[in-house]
C-alpha cells in the first residue's frame, strides 16, 4: 500500500546536516521538522504524525538504532531512512532487521533520497499530492 509523503521528521546531532537536509525538502514542497536526538524525537512524535522518519545512525545519548527500536515500537507505520557517515555491513543489516526501509550513505544526494522516497509513496510522491 503507498502512502503519501507530506510530513518529514529529520533527526541528526550534526546540526548543519540536519538543517541542509531539511531546507533541501522543504523546497521540495514537505512539511519538515527537525530535532537533534531519538529522544527529542519521541516527544515530537507524541505530538504530531509524520510519514516518514529520517534518521541518522551515529548520534550520542539515544544512537539511531535504538531510536528505530523505540520508533518501531510505538509507531510502526511511520517508514524510516537511515543515514550515515560511518556505516559498515553490521549496521546496514541491523537497521533494515529493525524495519528502516532503506540506508544511505551521507552526504545525502537529494536525487538518491526522492528515489528511495518514490518508492516509499509509490505514484503519490509529490508533496503537493492530496
Amino acid at each position: 500500500m503507498s502512502q503519501t509523503i507530506k510530513n518529514i521528521l529529520v533527526v541528526d546531532d550534526e546540526e548543519n546536516a540536519r538543517i541542509g537536509l531539511s531546507k533541501l525538502l522543504s523546497q521540495e514542497g514537505y512539511d519538515v521538522a527537525s530535532v537533534a536526538n531519538g529522544h527529542e524525537a519521541l516527544d515530537f512524535l507524541r505530538h504530531k504524525k509524520v510519514n516518514l522518519v529520517i534518521s541518522d545512525i551515529n548520534m550520542p545519548e539515544m544512537n539511531g538504532l535504538t531510536f528505530l527500536r523505540e520508533l518501531n515500537r510505538h509507531y510502526p507505520s511511520t517508514h524510516v531512512i537511515m543515514i550515515t557517515a560511518y556505516g559498515g555491513v553490521e549496521s546496514y543489516l541491523e537497521a533494515m532487521n529493525l524495519g528502516a526501509f532503506e540506508y544511505i550513505h551521507k552526504p545525502v544526494r537529494l536525487d538518491e533520497l526522492k528515489s528511495v522516497m518514490k518508492k516509499i509513496g509509490g505514484n503519490s510522491i509529490s508533496a503537493s499530492a492530496s
